[in-house]
């Protein structure tokens, strides 16, 4: 946007300095603003699922969250992976 410097009219009229819109921005900002909208409300508008329902993921966690104590200790953790991690027994064996 340029700036227009402190000028007097030719009627005397003092006019202070101010920003003004460059010719044609006013036209261009206006498409990009509906652009933008349009944008924003079919990126907002979420999925159904026919029911009426979207399709976002339901919690799966009931609360409070009980843990089962067991009577039987656990000689060795067990592995959360897929692939086979090796204990050491405690008779030196693998």
């Amino acid at each position: 946007m340029p700036w227009v410097r402190d000028y007097v009219r030719s009627d005397g009229t003092p006019v202070r300095g101010h920003s003004r819109w460059a010719q044609g921005a006013r036209r261009e900002m206006t498409i990009l603003a509906v652009v933008a909208l349009a944008v924003v409300g079919m990126g907002s508008g979420g999925s159904s699922t026919g029911s009426g329902t979207t399709g976002r993921p339901q919690p799966t966690v009931r609360y409070p969250v009980k843990i089962n104590s067991t009577t039987t200790v656990r000689q060795h953790p067990q592995p959360t992976v897929s692939y086979p991690i090796p204990w050491e027994r405690p008779d030196g064996k693998r």
